[in-house]
């Protein structure tokens, strides 16, 4: 469970921060705002990607936890 809990966490990081960047890309301010320094760009990028670790963790956590308990109340764990 440990193996499908770390690849759960690790395509859903990815495919939400790819959800975060083109909804990113999409406003307008924001995409007014590229104009940024590199500092500026970084930490926008880096704050993207700690957002969708975070949300990732918890929808791992609550789906593998949910089949986890399905497994127990059906009888087979």
């Amino acid at each position: 469970m440990v193996k499908v809990s770390l690849i759960v966490m690790l395509v859903l990081t990815l495919v939400i921060g790819f959800g975060l960047r083109w909804r990113e890309a999409r406003q307008p301010q924001v995409a007014a705002a590229r104009r940024r320094g590199l500092l500026a760009r970084s930490k926008a990028g880096l704050d993207r990607w700690v957002t969708a670790a975070a949300l990732a963790s918890a929808l791992s956590i609550a789906l593998v936890g949910g089949l986890h308990w399905l497994r127990i109340w059906l009888g087979h764990g």
